[in-house]
């Protein structure tokens, strides 16, 4: 049964437009909602059974994608940016539709970037009930303990937020520098670099390897890969064995 939706959401949500675009497109008067033009981005509309249309073309449901993407250090994790910053969408091809990131990574850090636009399995991505794991390579300054372990999966709080992690995993630890395996399943703005800066560490280099299930492995920087949308769901719910 369809259920109502704002009609700059709708169109988000069908992965035809970002939100924001849509909004300008429906002040601009190209939407029509059972051939009457609207021009409020919040008008309700049941859809399908309102036939909504842009520039006089009926609006249709997107073929559902899912792309992972290796984030460049140095890019932004946004459509457009106002101070003329490089972003995400100036790396990839402008023919792979529009798309949104699961989530994203602040502009110093790289790895693994999903990329979709299926606004349902975005949403249970990035649900924190849903407990999705993201693992990430950091590198610090200075030596890091197995107390700082301890400390940094029990939480810690910043501006009266906690923040913690699932695992870590020394792999190298000296007085100049530690790099560590981290897990998280929180997904909070930047968490890590946060973290990490209560426990009086800096974070030197940062990069996600994993998102649930998806691996970076030998993707390069600035490369995507295309993985079917019913594989990547099923490699998504398949159930532990």
């Amino acid at each position: 049964m369809a259920k109502p939706l704002t009609v700059d959401r709708l169109l988000s949500k069908l992965g035809i437009a970002s939100r924001s675009t849509s909004q300008d497109w429906i002040r601009a008067g190209r939407v029509r909602i059972d051939g009457r033009m609207v021009h409020d981005p919040a008008t309700w509309v049941l859809w399908p059974e309102e036939a909504v249309s842009i520039d006089g073309r009926p609006i249709q449901d997107s073929v559902k994608r899912l792309f992972l993407f290796h984030k460049p250090k140095g890019v932004i994790t946004t459509h457009s940016d106002e101070k003329g910053r490089k972003t995400i969408f100036d790396v990839l091809p402008a023919d792979l539709g529009y798309l949104h990131a699961v989530g994203r990574l602040d502009q110093a850090t790289s790895g693994l970037l999903l990329l979709t636009n299926d606004s349902t399995l975005s949403s249970y991505l990035t649900d924190p009930a849903n407990k999705v794991m993201r693992t990430y390579l950091v590198s610090v300054r200075g030596k890091f303990t197995d107390a700082q372990v301890t400390e940094a999966i029990t939480g810690v709080l910043d501006d009266g937020e906690r923040l913690k992690c699932d695992s870590v995993k020394i792999q190298k630890s000296s007085g100049r520098e530690s790099h560590l395996e981290v897990v998280l399943s929180q997904g909070k703005n930047r968490e890590i670099r946060r973290l990490f800066k209560v426990l009086e560490h800096e974070v030197t280099r940062l990069r996600r390897i994993q998102y649930g299930p998806f691996q970076l492995k030998d993707l390069p920087s600035g490369g995507w890969r295309e993985i079917p949308i019913e594989d990547a769901k099923k490699i998504l719910f398949m159930p532990c064995s």
